[in-house]
């Protein structure tokens, strides 16, 4: 597919042309140039593939994609397509098998993506099979560069991508240990289909500003609120960032949501058991929301005792998943994963927080199909990309838009 160049003002990212959610050449473009170039992407959870043999399909982008543990305890990824014609390796999502193979003409593959058998590959009775010049060795999936930090798995199609820890910023991988320094274990999962192309969400769970506004729940029962002490940490290259919001109200902010008089101060809202409210500050710091992100597609959520990890993918110009894994850590208490089990109906396609978000994208989706040659304004905060000690900012929008147009050369 021919690409149309994007017309995009140079070296600002206060404003982002609406092109970029609507147009197929964009999708197709950010396949080759964001998920298949020097990125990590995450794949699952290092929890998820146990003992050798432990299998999870997943994706990275669009491509569909193999994560497996081999008998040298080592975690590798392929493509999940097979070398023959193309048909998936891998049918299950998850599992343990000593070897995969195609269910189409049997071909065989080891836990690392070797071609190692073809059925029939001498014939039958002389007749018939592969020539002998075929070498197996030089057809298979693509094979994927992985990496593992506090026990996520990341792959990478490209040989120039930097290590993790350089690739994530001191400071976001600091964020990172912070809620992941515990082995963990998986206590739910789902997948979430979104109306939307995927990089709206991927500004949603950037955007600090918009959290207390469209969440009315958050402001109700007190969770959040930009009236509290927080801040935003972001990457240098401005792709991965890190939010958080304290307990603690800002000396003289009492009062400015009423102030505003807008709908996220909803004192009518009420729920039946508010034990559900009740957390413990586990981590030792106050903190009791935060959300980081890594370029291209990975989340990491702390709200109050609710942990989890979100894989955004896209399916398509206006389709986007969005795959939930909920965690535990291994050495919780019975009350503390009761803990954790109640909250996790705060988040999610239903969740009393999260639920807009579902929509809203789409919503902007709809909104935008007439303004393909328009452009929205990112732009509170100024029009720098660094880290705030305030949360009433885009700052972290405007790094995602600084990576994305690095990537894509535009």
């Amino acid at each position: 597919m021919k690409e149309i160049p994007i017309r995009w003002q140079p070296g600002t990212y206060t404003r982002v042309p609406y092109g970029v959610f609507q147009r197929e050449d964009v999708l197709e473009a950010e396949q080759r140039r964001i998920f298949e170039g020097p990125v990590w992407n995450f794949l699952g959870l290092e929890a998820e593939v146990p003992n050798a043999g432990d299998f999870k399909s997943t994706f990275v982008g669009r491509m569909p994609v193999v994560m497996t543990r081999d008998t040298d305890g080592e975690v590798y990824a392929f493509e999940n397509r097979c070398a023959h014609r193309g048909a998936l390796i891998c049918l299950d999502e998850f599992g343990n098998a000593p070897e995969h193979t195609c269910v189409y003409h049997a071909w065989r593959y080891d836990l690392q993506g070797n071609l190692r058998g073809i059925a029939f590959d001498k014939g039958v009775n002389g007749k018939g099979g592969m020539p002998e010049s075929f070498c197996r060795e030089h057809h298979g999936p693509r094979k994927l560069r992985t990496t593992t930090f506090c026990g996520l798995v990341f792959g990478s199609l490209h040989d120039d991508v930097p290590p993790i820890e350089e690739y994530l910023g001191e400071e976001v991988t600091g964020r990172l240990e912070r809620v992941l320094g515990r082995p963990v274990e998986v206590i739910g999962r789902f997948t979430q289909a979104l109306p939307n192309n995927w990089k709206l969400y991927t500004e949603n769970v950037r955007d600090t500003y918009h959290a207390s506004l469209l969440h009315t729940f958050f402001t109700t029962f007190g969770i959040t609120r930009l009236t509290q002490e927080g801040g935003v940490i972001i990457s240098e290259d401005g792709g991965n960032h890190a939010s958080a919001s304290y307990s603690r109200v800002i000396d003289g902010a009492e009062g400015a949501y009423k102030q505003q008089a807008i709908r996220s101060d909803n004192q009518e809202l009420q729920i039946g058991d508010l034990s559900m409210l009740e957390s413990v500050d586990e981590i030792g710091d106050g903190i009791v929301l935060q959300i980081l992100s890594v370029f291209p597609g990975f989340v990491l959520q702390q709200i109050q005792n609710c942990l989890a990890v979100r894989q955004l993918l896209p399916k398509g110009v206006e389709r986007s998943e969005l795959n939930w894994t909920y965690l535990g850590f291994a050495d919780d208490t019975p009350e503390q994963r009761n803990v954790r089990l109640k909250q996790l109906n705060l988040v999610g396609p239903g969740g009393f927080i999260s639920m807009e978000d579902g929509a809203v994208g789409g919503f902007v989706q709809r909104g935008i199909a007439g303004a393909q040659d328009l452009e929205a304004i990112v732009e509170m905060g100024g029009d720098s990309v660094a880290s705030s000690d305030g949360r009433a900012t885009e700052t972290s929008v405007r790094g995602f838009w600084k990576a994305y147009r690095r990537h894509m050369e535009i």
